[in-house]
């Protein structure tokens, strides 16, 4: 998840400079080969190969985290190994998860509830408890037995599963202090990572609005360090990827999942002003609801081909309690998302949660 607060737009390089530049130098991900599927024109991986996934989520607060998670259930080709919810104290955000799993029939994925506080400050960061428009009222907390998170985890790396954090990278450096080495072998998918400004014409971003590194600088600093194949997803570069009210109707005629992520998007949305922020940026629709950060992060991992990717050598630095990774000839090789097709992702996401609610209904096959 990551911050929706706005701040002043920064001087910066246009729109069209930045996508020619990064599309000069980046290059695509290895799992954008494949075949299509009749599902929204999504890439499945090769036609007899699954793509595994484990989830390392901070649910229960902004509605992206439950986009992407329903966009999972729906995208073809596609396993969910495992869920594992960090900044969970008392298992209330594993519960939300369950929710969602239970909603669309997929009630096997394991999910096991994480670390409850940062390692930096230490402090906690509760989902949201008392809005029906989020989550029904009486969900009971799933706490989960200390170390059963990084077990689940464990598990994932050994299947071979592509991590994808989408909150604090918590979990994940905890699993690396308790069995040094285990993420060298692992695929890392991070949604966060500050390196430069947006475009132009979309709303100003440094490096205090990246929540997910932000939260744990010690616990980015471990996984920047250790991870052996690590891609960063900025929250900037996802910022042309969005929900609209424009989408609402389609959305909550999908099923009773679309309805939940319906409720929830409008209802953060008035809490966050975003009309007025897409109202005030030319590069943002007037009917903006939220950004698809998390979801983006997904599909990055999946192998979704509407992503710009460059190669860097980078080192995570940490100035005044902030943290933000540095182009350095000598930092380690990191996978950067620096662009994305953000009308492509948004035909793309709603087609999967479409899929996740049919397949619910019988109507197509599960993976």
């Amino acid at each position: 998840s990551v911050s929706n607060v706005p701040v002043a737009d920064p001087e910066n390089r246009g729109a069209t400079n930045r996508r020619a530049a990064a599309s000069a130098t980046g290059v695509r991900s290895p799992l954008c080969r494949g075949r299509s599927s009749a599902v929204g024109n999504l890439p499945i991986a090769e036609a007899d190969r699954i793509v595994k996934l484990h989830l390392d989520t901070d649910f229960g607060g902004d509605p992206d985290d439950a986009c992407a998670l329903t966009m999972l259930l729906g995208w073809p080709g596609v396993e969910l190994v495992g869920i594992t919810t960090v900044l969970d104290v008392d298992g209330l955000r594993a519960a939300y998860v369950a929710h969602v799993l239970a909603l669309a029939r997929r009630e096997g994925i394991p999910v096991a509830a994480g670390a409850g506080v940062s390692l930096t400050t230490p402090e906690r960061a509760d989902p949201i408890a008392v809005d029906e428009r989020h989550w029904p009222l009486d969900l009971p907390p799933r706490p989960s037995p200390p170390g059963a998170a990084l077990d689940l985890l464990a598990r994932s790396v050994e299947a071979g599963a592509t991590l994808v954090a989408i909150g604090p990278l918590t979990n994940l450096a905890k699993l690396e202090t308790v069995r040094r080495g285990i993420l060298v072998r692992a695929r890392v998918v991070v949604m966060g990572g500050w390196l430069r400004p947006p475009a132009a014409g979309l709303p100003g971003w440094w490096p205090e609005m990246d929540f997910n590194i932000q939260w744990d600088t010690r616990a980015a600093a471990i996984v920047a360090a250790t991870a052996g194949n690590l891609t960063l997803v900025p929250p900037t570069a996802a910022l042309p990827a969005h929900l609209r009210t424009a989408d609402l109707p389609r959305l909550r005629s999908s099923g009773a999942l679309g309805a939940l992520l319906a409720s929830q998007s409008e209802a953060r949305a008035e809490e966050y002003g975003m009309s007025v922020l897409g109202r005030d940026h030319v590069a943002l629709p007037d009917d903006l609801l939220n950004f698809h950060y998390d979801p983006v992060a997904c599909a990055v991992a999946v192998g979704w081909p509407g992503a710009v990717v460059e190669e860097a050598r980078l080192r995570l630095r940490v100035e005044g309690g902030l943290a933000s990774f540095r182009s350095e000839p000598k930092g380690r090789p990191v996978r950067v998302i620096v662009d994305v097709d953000g009308e492509r992702f948004r035909e793309a996401w709603i087609a999967a949660v479409e899929a996740a609610q049919r397949q619910a209904a019988g109507a197509e096959p599960m993976v």
